[in-house]
């Protein structure tokens, strides 16, 4: 009996549904430090000396379940590396990202391991922050490539590639990489803020008023770059069609994002608005990534 094949369709599905779970566990895990559950369970791999599950209060409730979703995550990316190997036809790239995806899960584990036992130091919270998002570009990576119809980036259904000026996409590189900088001061602002998961735990040394400042200059340099983007874009009429809605998506979170940033900070940072600028932050990182990968392939 010939082996069973996965279809194009049916590992596509997968490979969002991964992408998916990668994206709520990175708000989930926020989610653990602003309500001040990062030390909810001050063991690893149990949650106390005791217990490997223990639920016995709100903070510890809270960073189990977290723990427990890492469950969900996993299945869902080994079950990414497995259909990889049966999608028709196979494809290396695919093989490769999948499993890249259950390789960033196992590091996230053990960096996982590393911000319990150190207390929460913000330069271990950083590393999982930083590995998830790199785990979420590998997602984003896998969705895009199980959508094409070969290796090449051929956009499935277009029968043929457009090509693009060699200016567009320097600008392409550009805005992702003001965009990841951006990401990337946002986590030193988080680590001299006032949200750590737990009223001990030791924070950056930074001025958070000078880092925060910096930080919002980013976003606001990566906007302006975007927007004079655009206008590039629009003097060709076969790349503006291509490209018009990644670029309108991309814009649409970015602003909203800076928005949310501002009012959090205006308003003392409350962990709700902090929780939404987490979220949108992902969102604008995803939203960056396929407008570059649109330009670049």
């Amino acid at each position: 009996m010939p082996p069973r094949q996965l279809s194009q369709r049916s590992f596509l599905a997968i490979s969002r549904i991964s992408l998916v779970f990668l994206y709520a566990i990175i708000v989930s895990g926020s989610l653990v430090r602003l309500t001040g559950s990062g030390l909810g369970c001050l063991d690893w791999p149990q949650c106390s000396t005791t217990k490997f599950v223990d639920v016995s209060t709100g903070h510890a409730a809270i960073e189990q379940i977290n723990r427990l979703f890492t469950g969900v995550v996993s299945a869902a990316v080994i079950a990414a590396v497995l259909g990889s190997f049966f999608v028709a036809p196979r494809r290396r790239s695919l093989i490769w990202l999948s499993s890249g995806l259950v390789a960033g899960v196992l590091a996230q584990v053990i960096l996982g391991a590393v911000v319990v036992l150190t207390g929460l130091n913000p330069w271990s919270n950083m590393a999982h922050f930083l590995v998830s998002l790199g785990l979420v570009t590998t997602a984003v990576l896998l969705v895009e490539h199980a959508g094409t119809t070969n290796v090449e980036g051929v956009i499935a259904g277009s029968g043929h590639a457009v090509p693009t000026r060699p200016m567009i996409k320097r600008f392409a590189d550009l805005i992702l990489g003001l965009c990841g900088l951006a990401i990337f001061l946002g986590t030193l602002v988080t680590g001299a803020g006032p949200h750590a998961g737990d009223e001990n735990a030791i924070r950056f040394n930074f001025d958070l008023r000078s880092i925060t400042r910096i930080h919002s200059e980013t976003v606001l340099l990566c906007i302006a770059s975007t927007l004079i983007f655009i206008m590039q874009v629009r003097k060709n009429t076969s790349e503006w069609s291509r490209l018009k809605a990644k670029l309108e998506m991309f814009l649409f979170v970015a602003v909203a994002q800076g928005g949310v940033g501002y009012l959090q900070y205006f308003s003392g940072v409350p962990a709700q608005l902090v929780a939404v600028h987490v979220a949108l932050a992902v969102a604008v990182w995803i939203s960056c990534l396929r407008l570059w990968i649109a330009v670049r392939h």
